[in-house]
């Protein structure tokens, strides 16, 4: 089993809202993403989709998406990002998802010997750019990610790998440390994706390995619209 892992895919199968507005980089890019997709996926893989998969608004809206990407090789686990606003809760999410598709939220995914766990995330408070509503969803989501990692723990057995994901970068811009990046570490996940920044943040570290965990940016416009290997089972 190899793990591969894209984000950010903005779909829109059933909309009219085209993402070529936001450069180059977009255009055709589901035929892109697909291509490599079929290319490096076996029915024995698993892709990780950390966040922003839909565009759309309700969930109803967002099933045309779900299947859409259903039918490419794999088995597929998605996480919530700051603009899937169609996912307002897992029972819902999970009431329509495809055999071959799993979500996270709170929880932990086995699939066969990979323990999946994570949250959305936030913006991590830097000191210079807090509100008192970016402190209170900043703390939530850290709790969220405890829940999520204690659950990974209960089930953890000796060969078992574990991957962590999130939607927002788990360090501040500069790469800083956090209260999820310390979670990851007490917890002992090695390998940790995520998403949320796009082509204007290009400065940023695609892998960064910080304090025994690496860490993989996988924003399908960053990374040319191609699945990025993490792991191989």
């Amino acid at each position: 089993m190899k793990v591969f892992a894209i984000s950010d895919l903005h779909m829109s199968i059933n909309s009219n809202k085209p993402m070529n507005i936001f450069g180059p980089v977009w255009e055709g890019y589901l035929d892109k993403i697909e291509q490599d997709w079929r290319e490096k996926i076996g029915s024995d893989d698993v892709v990780l989709l950390a966040g922003d998969l839909s565009w759309a608004m309700r969930l109803e809206e967002a099933i045309a998406d779900l299947n859409y990407i259903s039918k490419w090789p794999g088995q597929k686990v998605i996480l919530k990002g700051n603009h899937d606003y169609w996912w307002s809760s897992i029972s819902g999410v999970r009431s329509v998802l495809p055999p071959n598709m799993y979500a996270i939220q709170n929880d932990v995914v086995r699939i066969g010997h990979l323990l999946l766990c994570g949250t959305r995330g936030w913006t991590v408070p830097d000191g210079e750019h807090k509100t008192p509503e970016d402190e209170k969803i900043f703390k939530r989501e850290v709790l969220r990610l405890e829940l999520s990692l204690q659950a990974m723990q209960r089930l953890k057995q000796d060969d078992d790998v574990v991957i962590g994901m999130m939607h927002y970068p788990p360090f501040t811009y500069k790469g800083e440390d956090s209260e999820f990046t310390k979670l990851f570490e007490k917890y002992g996940v090695r390998k940790v994706v995520y998403g949320h920044l796009h082509a204007y943040d290009h400065n940023q570290n695609y892998k960064l390995e910080k304090n025994g965990v690496t860490y993989y940016l996988t924003s399908c416009d960053l990374v040319k619209n191609q699945l990025i290997f993490i792991e191989e089972i």
